[in-house]
Order: C-alpha cells, then structure tokens, then sequence
C-alpha cells in the first residue's frame, strides 16, 4: 500500500487519505459491479469512501480513519495472498472485534506462492525443497536434472516469492535460444514473435503464479523480463532475481558471460538437463564446465535432482529410468570414473 496524502484538519479532527492500490487489480477488491466495495462502505457509514481507479480517497474522523487504513491493507495483503477475497473475509478482518489485526487465513509455511484463484504452488519433493532452502544462504545455486522434476516451476516460484516480498525488484528469466533437435527454418514476426516459442515454458510457469492482468503489467514496465540469453550481454543486473533455464545448451562463453552478469543484491538459479544436450556436434556444454570448475566456491551451491522428483505424469519416471539403463548399456564407461592407465 502507497499512502499518497495526509491532510489533516485539526480543528474539526478530520482526517483525509489516499490509498493507492498497487499490489492487486482493484477489480478484485472491489468485487463485480463494486459489491465488495459496497459493503465495505457499509461497514464504516461515518466515513467518506470514494474509489477512482487504482485510488481510494477516505475522509472523516482521524482515529476512524486510521483504522480503516491499516484494516484495509490487510485486505489487500489478504488478496494478494490468496488471490480472491469475500464479503465475510472482509467483515472479519474490518471488525474492531479482530484485534489481532492479521489477514484471515494463515499462509502455510511450506507455501512459496498464492496463484489466480488462491492456487497453492510450493515445493513438493526433497531436492526442491533442498533448492528452497539453499537460496536462502546462497546467493546463486544450480539445480541440474532430467525432465519434469520441477527444477525450472520451483525457481520461477522462488523469483515471485522474493519479488512479491520486495526481496528484489525484478526478475530476470532467460534462455538460450538453441532448437532441440529440429530445424524450425524461418519464424515470421518481430524478434518477439520469432524468440517467444523458446521462452514459453517461462511464461507458462508464471501464468501459474500471477494474475494475468499483473503479470501483463509486469511485462511491460519491464519488472518481469523474459529474454534470450544472448540480450543479457554487457548488462548488471542488480537487486534482480534471475533465472538461466536450459543452460546445458549454453556455450562455455555464454554460461560465463550470464553468471558475470550478477549485480548487487541479486539472486542467480541456473538450471539444466545434462542428459539433453542440444548443442551442434563438438560445442562443450557451459553447464558441464561450471559444475567442475565453481564446484569449491562459497555461496554456490549445486542441487540435483533425479527421477524422484518427477512431478509430470508417472509414466515420466518410468522414461527417465528406461533411457537411463539403456545408456548403461551401450556406454557402460560412462557412469563411472575412468581407470587408471596400466604400468
């Protein structure tokens, strides 16, 4: 909540602020048609309310209005939450009788973040909730696993819960911009339209984690950005939480390039697949190097996960663990350090 104004006319003790609704759509609290504004005005007849956009104008009595000001903030932080609000939500919370003055429905502790309609997205497994935790005393971690065990959904959540908790001021999400397997041949469009397909995983994560509404105005004013990796080059991104997905498919040059990038107060994830990389023949992976040559340093850390934490369809485990046991089989030198040559 941005308090604009605070006029105050001493001789009649009235008071008059501005409240500026900026961490939710006011649609959302003021209900359909205004309902919930409504009965928000009825709950407080002494007051003048008067709502213009994302602004609320509330004059009347100093002590009154003080009151209503710190209740209705806590209706914000309750929508935001949790992503809708009710009239029996809102009666609780501005009752006088409520002395705790908290948000009505206590957040869960392994919850990362409230999506639309109230959706709970927390980390499920032990190597993601292990990734929780280690951004917690580090500032940049690497989540390396196969498909579908949540490394990418679990970061995109990380980066949300510290934005929403003014953690930092915006996120950073990139990729490199490499074809899996396939010749796309010409994409029509503007570099936008030619460079989304490889970053929709990105988007579709955080449709599941912001409304779409404020996740379209985090876009344009550029507090979300989603980017090939090839556009972070020469910049410093400070008080950013950033996250670099796919970086199997990132060059030596490129991974280091991203990873020199990191600004002041910033927060750094990369996450890769070392079984799928999709790199032209003879072109190391940056993600094998850096697991080996940032292994030893302070505030890195690595995570890997494996086909525990599959989180897609059950049939995803039982491909990982097929792929797997057939690559023993045909390199079976490969899952194991090389002997030492004889004498």
């Amino acid at each position: 909540m941005t308090l604009i104004s605070n006029s105050i006319v001493s001789i009649f003790h009235m008071s008059e602020q501005i409240i500026q609704i900026d961490q939710v759509s006011p649609i959302d609290i003021y209900g359909a048609n205004d309902v919930h504004l409504e009965h928000i005005k009825s709950l407080f007849p002494k007051l003048k309310i008067i709502a213009r956009g994302n602004f609320l104008k509330v004059t009347g009595e100093k002590e009154e209005v003080d009151f209503f000001v710190r209740r209705f903030e806590l209706i914000m932080v309750h929508c935001e939450r949790f992503g809708k609000i009710t009239e029996t939500i809102i009666s609780q919370i501005l009752s006088p009788d409520n002395d705790k003055a908290t948000p009505i429905g206590k957040a869960e502790a392994d919850v990362l973040v409230y999506g639309p309609g109230g959706h709970s997205v927390r980390a499920i497994t032990a190597n993601q909730k292990a990734m929780v935790s280690s951004i917690s005393a580090n500032d940049m971690i690497f989540a390396i696993g196969p498909a579908g065990t949540g490394k990418t959904y679990t970061a995109v959540a990380l980066a949300v819960r510290a934005l929403k908790n003014r953690e930092v001021k915006r996120i950073i999400l990139t990729r490199p911009a490499v074809e899996a397997g396939e010749n796309l041949g010409f994409l029509p469009g503007d570099m936008k339209e030619k460079l989304d397909p490889y970053l929709q995983p990105l988007y579709d994560a955080l449709r599941d984690m912001l409304p779409t509404q404020k996740l379209l105005g985090y876009l344009e004013d550029g507090t979300i950005e989603v980017a090939p990796l090839a556009f972070m080059r020469g910049r410093t991104l400070d008080q950013a939480f950033a996250i670099l997905d796919e970086a199997q498919n990132a060059t030596r040059s490129q991974l280091k390039m991203f990873l020199t990038r990191m600004g002041k107060s910033a927060k750094f994830i990369i996450t890769g697949d070392i079984t799928q990389i999709d790199l032209p023949a003879r072109q190391p992976s940056g993600l094998l190097q850096a697991r080996e040559v940032l292994k030893d340093i302070e505030g890195i850390d690595f995570i890997y996960l494996d086909e525990r934490d599959v989180v897609r369809h059950k049939l995803v485990t039982k491909i990982i663990q097929a792929y797997k046991k057939e690559q023993e089989r045909s390199n079976p030198e490969s899952n194991h350090e090389p002997k030492s040559p004889s004498i």
